[in-house]
C-alpha cells in the first residue's frame, strides 16, 4: 500500500545518505507537564520569566511548531516512547492509579533503540503508563513489567500522577521505604466508613478542590481513588521536585564516561501544584506561576549537572511538554483569579484535553552546545518523532513493525540545512475518543466524530460545546482556529478526510522499506 508521507521519507534519504557524526551524544528529553505555548518568557509569556529555559532556546533551536501528539498526558507519553499514534493502542487514555503496564514487554521503544545502541538509560519523574501484569501493580511486591522491561535500565517514579493515589516513589521494581509491617492498599472504593476524604474532612484540607479530586487525603490535598498504608513510603508533594533533580544529577555524574539516555519526566505544572515553599509567591500568577518557575530551576539544575561534569558539547537536550495548558483542573489554587494579562496557550485556542492547537503545540527547544547553532525554526516536529529520530543518529535499524508513526526528522531537530520537518500530524485528545486533528501544512482538519469540542477556550474552566463533525482552518491566517473555512474549501477538505482516514485505517504512517 502507497502510504503518507513516502516523499516525505525519501526526501530524508538523500539529506542525510552523507551525514555522519563524531561522536554518539547522550540524550536528555525534558518533558514538562501541562505546559502552555505561552507559558514560558522565550515563547512570549511576560507575566513571569523563566531564565533557564530561556537559555535552552537561546543556546538551540526553538521550534515554533513543535507538538505533542496528544493533549493529554498518557497518550503523549505513549506515543513519544513507543513512536505510535496513541489510538492505535490499548487503555492509552488518562491512566487510572491501579492500571496494569500499557507498554508491554518486547515492545520497541525510544529507550530500547538506545540501550541497543549502548547507552545507559533512566525515566526519573512521572510516570503514569500503568505498571504490573493483567492484574495491576502489586503495591508490596515487584511492580513489573515496567520501565525497566521496555529498554530502561533504571527507573525513580512516581508511578501514576499526583492526583491520583498513591503518593510514594518507585524504584526499580519496588516501593521505595515501603514498611512490610504497614503493606499498601490502593483501590476504588472507599474502604472504610471512616476513611477520610475530601468530601468529609474538606475543612482539613490545605488546597480546596474545585471537581472530583475528593478521594483519600494526603499532605492535606484530597486525591482520585483510595489508599491506606505505606506511610513511610509517602512522600511530601513540595519535594518532588527537588528529589528527581538529585537523583537525575546522580544520573549523570554515574554515566558521565557513557553514553546515556535521560528522560526527565516532570510533573509540574500537573496539578495539585505545590511547588516547594521556596517558590511559592514568586509570581503574581498563585502557585500555577510559581511550579512554572519551579520546572524553569529544574531545567537549569540539568543543564548546569551537564556543564560540571564537561558533558554540554557531548549532550542533545530536548525540550517538550506532554500536553498544553489547563487552569482550573480539579483544584482551587488561583490559576483562573490571578491570570491578569497571562495566556498560557499564547496566540492558540484550546488547551489540554482539545485538539485545537493549544492543546498539542506547545514549547519545543533543542540544544547541542557546539553542533546546533542557535535558531528558529518554523519546521513541523512532534514528540513522536525522538523515537525515530534518535533511532537515525545511532544508526539503529527500525523493525518494521515498531515505531508505526515516528518520522526521522533528526535533521530539523538539529538544524541542518535544508531539512524538513514533518509535512503532516494528527493530533488526538484522549485514548481513542474519535476526535482528531490533522495538520497538513498550513491547513488543519478537526474531526469530532461526538461533534463535541473540549476546552475551547483556556481562559475559563473546562467546558464542552456543540460543533460540526468536521472543521477546516488555514493556520497561517488563522492560527487561533476561528473561521472554518471547510464550505470555501470543499477540495481541500475532501483531500484531507482521506488523508486522516488513511492514516487511521492503515494501522501506521511511517512507510515500509
Amino acid at each position: 500500500m502507497k502510504l503518507l508521507g513516502i516523499s516525505f521519507a525519501i526526501s530524508f534519504l538523500a539529506v542525510f545518505a552523507s551525514a555522519t557524526f563524531a561522536e554518539t551524544p547522550n540524550i536528555v528529553v525534558i518533558m514538562a507537564d501541562d505546559l502552555g505555548y505561552g507559558d514560558v518568557s522565550c515563547y512570549g509569556a511576560t507575566s513571569l520569566k523563566t531564565p533557564n529555559i530561556d537559555r535552552l532556546a537561546a543556546e538551540g533551536i526553538r521550534f515554533t511548531s513543535g507538538y505533542c501528539s496528544a493533549s493529554t498526558c498518557t497518550p503523549t507519553r505513549y506515543s513519544f516512547l513507543t513512536g505510535t499514534y496513541a489510538f492505535r493502542g490499548k487503555r492509552t487514555g488518562i491512566a487510572p492509579p491501579n492500571a496494569p503496564a500499557i507498554i508491554q514487554p518486547g515492545t520497541e521503544t525510544i529507550a530500547s533503540i538506545l540501550q541497543n545502541a549502548g547507552y545507559a538509560t533512566a525515566v526519573i519523574g512521572k510516570w503514569h503508563l500503568g505498571l504490573g501484569g493483567p492484574e495491576g501493580p502489586d503495591w508490596n511486591g515487584n511492580l513489573k513489567p515496567g520501565p525497566l522491561e521496555i529498554g530502561f535500565d533504571s527507573c525513580f517514579l512516581l508511578p501514576t500522577t499526583n492526583d491520583r493515589v498513591p503518593q510514594v516513589y518507585v524504584e526499580n521494581h519496588r516501593v521505595l521505604n515501603l514498611d512490610p509491617n504497614d503493606p499498601l492498599w490502593v483501590g476504588n472504593k472507599k474502604p472504610s466508613p471512616d476513611h477520610p476524604t475530601g468530601i468529609t474532612h474538606r475543612d482539613t484540607l490545605k488546597m480546596n478542590w474545585s471537581h472530583g479530586h475528593n478521594s483519600t487525603i494526603h499532605n492535606g490535598i484530597s486525591r482520585i481513588g483510595f489508599y491506606t498504608g505505606g506511610h513511610a513510603a509517602r512522600f511530601r508533594d513540595e519535594d518532588l521536585a527537588d528529589k528527581w533533580v538529585e537523583q537525575s544529577k546522580q544520573f549523570i555524574a554515574d554515566n558521565k564516561d557513557q553514553p546515556f539516555f535521560l528522560f526527565f519526566s516532570s510533573h509540574d505544572i500537573h496539578v495539585p501544584r505545590i511547588p516547594h515553599e521556596r517558590f511559592q509567591g514568586a509570581t503574581s500568577l498563585g502557585y500555577r506561576g510559581d511550579a512554572i518557575i519551579q520546572l524553569d530551576w529544574c531545567v537549569g539544575e540539568l543543564l548546569d549537572a551537564l556543564e560540571k561534569n564537561s558533558l554540554s558539547e557531548k549532550t542533545l537536550v530536548v525540550f517538550c511538554s506532554d500536553n498544553g495548558p489547563v487552569l482550573d483542573d480539579g483544584y482551587e489554587d488561583g490559576a483562573i483569579e490571578k491570570l491578569g494579562s497571562h495566556r498560557p496557550a499564547g496566540q492558540f485556542t484550546g488547551g489540554k484535553y482539545s485538539v485545537y492547537e493549544g492543546g498539542t503545540r506547545t514549547p519545543f527547544i533543542t540544544r547541542w552546545t557546539g553542533r546546533i547553532s542557535p535558531a528558529v525554526s518554523d519546521e513541523i516536529v512532534c514528540t513522536i518523532d525522538l523515537a525515530a529520530s534518535a533511532a537515525a543518529l545511532t544508526e539503529q535499524e527500525l523493525p518494521e513493525d515498531a515505531c508505526l508513526d515516528s518520522f526521522n526528522v533528526l535533521g530539523a531537530l538539529l538544524g541542518t540545512e535544508g531539512a524538513k520537518g514533518r509535512t503532516s500530524l494528527v493530533q488526538q485528545d484522549n485514548g481513542a475518543s474519535g476526535t482528531f486533528g490533522y495538520r497538513s501544512g498550513n491547513w488543519k482538519l478537526h474531526r469530532h466524530d461526538k461533534r463535541q469540542a473540549r476546552n475551547v477556550v483556556v481562559e475559563t474552566k473546562l467546558a464542552n460545546r456543540p460543533v460540526e463533525r468536521f472543521q477546516l482552518f488555514n493556520l497561517k491566517d488563522d492560527p487561533a482556529e476561528r473561521n472554518n473555512l471547510i464550505d470555501q474549501n470543499p477540495e481541500v477538505a475532501s483531500r484531507l478526510k482521506s488523508e486522516l482516514s488513511e492514516i487511521i485505517e492503515s494501522g501506521r504512517s511511517r512507510p515500509t522499506e
